[in-house]
């Protein structure tokens, strides 16, 4: 380990004539010498496209993994954490800003190598790939995750979903459990709030689900944005009719952060609200966040 800053040469991009086109994501970035993606974790160097997060995690820690949330797998144990800058969507109230709306930064340097002997030391049987965007720094994410499956570790997706089919494809062969944010049914709220657009996530979650991942999906709450009782009902009723009736259920309650601090918090009875309905459509597991006693 050092805090050299290193670069690795990403995966998912083509050349053009004025440099370089990313792949990874629908954003598809066009990016010119020196330029960096929306994810600001990609740059265009010499023609390439390299990654200039890959080894250098801002956040390293040790969670119960119903942190993540999951809490329908592994219950009762820690996962290692760990994040990178970046992130490829621009949420008004994202409750991780400082990093994953932040340039990359120079840090210790963690080779794949070092994060799963890391956590085999620890004793930990599992590893997250968690609090920024993990889809952003995929190489980093899908290293790792290979050695983990060697070595008998579990992998933990933590993410927005946001990607284009085939990278998502390739890492959900090694993602034994997710937790995807699904902010909403409405693309206008995914352009409004997010920058981003509403179809691939819901893609990735088919992906996952075929791919038989253990999964789990949150849905923050935010008063005014998603929080009508036919948005709610639209959602889990979307939910139900879609092949993720047994998907555990998590509803989150907003507090205001970044660019959304004039938003009230979430009132509990909203969230009591949700869980009726997700009752009601038949959605089998509901679980509330950031709500004292309850689980």
């Amino acid at each position: 380990m050092s805090g050299e800053r290193r670069m690795e040469k990403a995966r998912y991009w083509h050349p053009v004539a004025d440099g370089v086109a990313c792949d990874l994501c629908p954003h598809r970035c066009r990016l010119r010498e020196g330029q960096r993606g929306l994810c600001r974790s990609r740059v265009c160097r010499d023609g390439v496209l390299w990654s200039e997060v890959y080894g250098h995690p801002c956040t390293l820690a040790v969670d119960p993994v119903e942190k993540k949330p999951l809490n329908h797998f592994l219950p009762g144990t820690d996962c290692l954490s760990l994040a990178c800058r970046g992130c490829n969507l621009r949420c008004l109230g994202c409750q991780n800003w400082e990093i994953s709306q932040s340039d990359p930064i120079k840090t210790e340097h963690w080779s794949p190598e070092d994060i799963v002997q890391a956590c085999l030391r620890g004793g930990w049987p599992s590893i997250a790939y968690t609090y920024t965007e993990p889809l952003t720094w995929w190489e980093y994410t899908y290293d790792i995750a290979s050695l983990a499956r060697e070595q008998g570790l579990q992998n933990i997706l933590v993410s927005a979903g946001y990607v284009n089919p085939e990278p998502m494809r390739a890492l959900a062969s090694l993602i034994d459990a997710a937790n995807i944010d699904l902010k909403s049914l409405s693309d206008e709220t995914y352009r409004r709030i997010c920058g981003a657009t509403l179809a691939p996530v819901l893609e990735t979650l088919a992906i996952l689900r075929d791919a038989g991942t253990e999964l789990e999906i949150t849905h923050l709450v935010i008063p005014g944005i998603n929080d009508s009782e036919e948005q709610l009902t639209e959602l889990c009723e979307w939910l139900a009719g879609n092949g993720f009736r047994d998907c555990p259920l998590h509803f989150s309650r907003f507090f205001p952060q970044y660019r959304m601090r004039d938003v009230p918090a979430t009132p509990v009875k909203t969230l009591h609200l949700a869980r009726e309905i997700a009752r009601a459509a038949g959605i089998r597991h509901i679980h509330l966040g950031n709500v004292p006693g309850t689980f």
